[in-house]
């Protein structure tokens, strides 16, 4: 089966390693074995945190994109709802939900947009699209993916601003970085084999220092501090 899937991941941290803005958005194809993305499309959104359900729309709509070019069997979203599909999903289904009643104002929120971009991909390339969540694989290579381009936008951003930034990775990954291409491994039990990666095409890594730390006010995630190199 091959699966196209999308997530959006790492964020710029304050100094207090409060996250403040959603740095990419990625889709990937995924074929068997399921370790890593075959294709992929990748952009940098620097959505305000507190808004992230934002960033659901992108996904879907980076989706509908990567349909244009590749043939799909199903399409997994970012939202822990049940694997239901985005089609059939309504406001009244989230009364029963396990979510929190901010998740289900944000959902209601957008909805419309999502039903409109799910309904599109529906009719068009004849694929649904699911409400899967983390419980899928692809998806986390969707995170990994995008981790993996965040470090490359982040590095252009200290770059722009001439400051130094910190950056939040998704959760249980590690970065490795070798010639052009920046590679984001899982750490979680059963995933070491796998990751997601990014093409540094301008050189961008180049002209950075990048060091990497535990964040100490949430376990199990790591943080680089990127700085222009003087």
């Amino acid at each position: 089966m091959r699966i196209v899937a999308a997530d959006s991941a790492s964020a710029i941290l304050d100094e207090k390693f409060e996250p403040r803005a959603i740095v990419a958005t990625a889709a990937v194809v995924v074929e068997p074995p399921y370790r890593g993305p075959n294709r992929f499309l990748a952009k940098p959104v620097f959505v305000d945190a507190g808004n992230s359900h934002e960033a659901i729309v992108y996904e879907a709509e980076l989706c509908r994109q990567l349909l244009a070019s590749v043939e799909a069997d199903i399409v997994h979203l970012d939202m822990s709802l049940g694997a239901v599909s985005l089609e059939e999903l309504s406001p009244i289904q989230f009364s029963s939900m396990k979510i929190s009643s901010k998740a289900r104002t944000n959902l209601v929120k957008i909805l419309p947009k999502l039903r409109r971009v799910s309904g599109e991909i529906s009719q068009k390339y004849g694929v649904d699209v699911l409400a899967i969540g983390k419980e899928s694989i692809p998806v986390r290579i969707a995170e990994l993916t995008a981790g993996a381009h965040a470090i490359i936008y982040a590095s252009e951003k200290a770059l722009k601003q001439r400051e130094p930034l910190m950056l939040g990775l998704p959760s249980k990954c590690q970065p490795k970085i070798v010639e052009n291409k920046v590679y984001l491994c899982s750490l979680m039990a059963a995933e070491h084999d796998v990751s997601g990666y990014a093409v540094d095409v301008e050189g961008v890594l180049e002209k950075v220092n990048i060091v990497e730390m535990l964040n100490p006010c949430a376990r199990g995630f790591r943080t680089l501090k990127i700085a222009p190199k003087t």
